[in-house]
């Protein structure tokens, strides 16, 4: 069995958890996420904790079991506290500014400045002009926006200038030899 998918997911006070044929709804002081689960994979309440159960030791079943557990249990963490991603703006005149929680203005060295929007569910706050912080509920929409973010303009790897995760290393190639 798998390791992740057997582990119990706990249900802190103030969630609530509603399962229907098929899906799964988590509601708490964040807000509510709501997710399909695959065919064949059940979620069931025991008490305060969800537990993730899979019909058989079919090989896609299997598959689908931990992921499933961890898509749940992503969703609970979502709904209590919340997910952030932090992006650092490395490179002289590179900056970001905030146009109100749910759109950013970054200076990246084109001729233009770029505007990113923030889906549904997503906000942006931008603490220092070379600092923006992606933060939801939903831990997917925050990766995958500070991702498009970050693909606006990836760190190069001469002078290390670009948007970059908080904390990432970038590796620098040395530049030309001089003769």
């Amino acid at each position: 069995m798998s390791r992740v998918g057997r582990a119990p997911i706990p249900v802190p006070s103030g969630v609530t958890v509603a399962l229907e044929d098929g899906s799964v709804t988590v509601t708490g002081p964040q807000g509510s996420l709501a997710r399909r689960l695959p065919s064949g994979i059940s979620v069931s309440q025991e008490g305060d904790v969800l537990v993730v159960a899979r019909p058989d030791d079919e090989r896609q079943h299997r598959a689908l079991h931990g992921l499933t557990r961890s898509l749940v249990a992503n969703m609970v963490t979502g709904v209590t506290q919340g997910y952030s991603k932090e992006l650092e703006i490395v490179g002289v005149g590179y900056r970001a500014n905030a146009h109100g929680p749910a759109e950013i203005e970054l200076a990246l060295g084109f001729s233009h400045p770029v505007h990113v929007r923030a889906p549904e569910g997503i906000t942006f706050e931008v603490p220092t002009p070379t600092r923006v912080v992606v933060r939801g509920i939903d831990k997917e929409k925050v990766g995958q926006t500070a991702a498009d973010i970050r693909k606006i303009r990836k760190p190069e790897p001469y002078k290390g200038k670009g948007v970059r995760y908080a904390g990432e290393r970038v590796l620098r190639k040395a530049g030309k030899a001089a003769k």
